[in-house]
């Protein structure tokens, strides 16, 4: 069972984040791989806890799936079996960060 973040994973993630720093909402982000999980942790400034932390735990594959979504206060925003999906729950945050002029 792999546990690391593959190339089109990481390909997904960044492409959301890439638009909130875009946007303006994010800035910075960490990795880390652990032994039974990775985490993508997500900050909007560099020195504070992150915002958002999407998990892959390769052992809930099977359950009720591997990837989440976690906030700032340890709540599961959304979980599933596909990461696109998992990661629309940002995409949401960021067209009601967007204001019409």
């Amino acid at each position: 069972m792999r546990k690391n973040v593959g190339s089109q994973e990481m390909s997904h993630i960044l492409s959301v984040y890439g638009k909130m720093v875009a946007a303006g909402e994010w800035r910075d982000y960490g990795i880390s791989n652990l032994r039974d999980m990775a985490i993508f942790s997500i900050f909007r400034r560099t020195a504070e806890h992150p915002i958002y932390r999407i998990e892959k735990h390769p052992r809930l594959r099977q359950k009720q799936g591997m990837y989440s979504v976690v906030g700032m206060d340890g709540r599961i925003l959304k979980r599933g079996h596909d990461l696109r999906t998992v990661l629309r729950v940002l995409e949401r945050k960021l067209i009601r960060s967007v204001s019409p002029d």
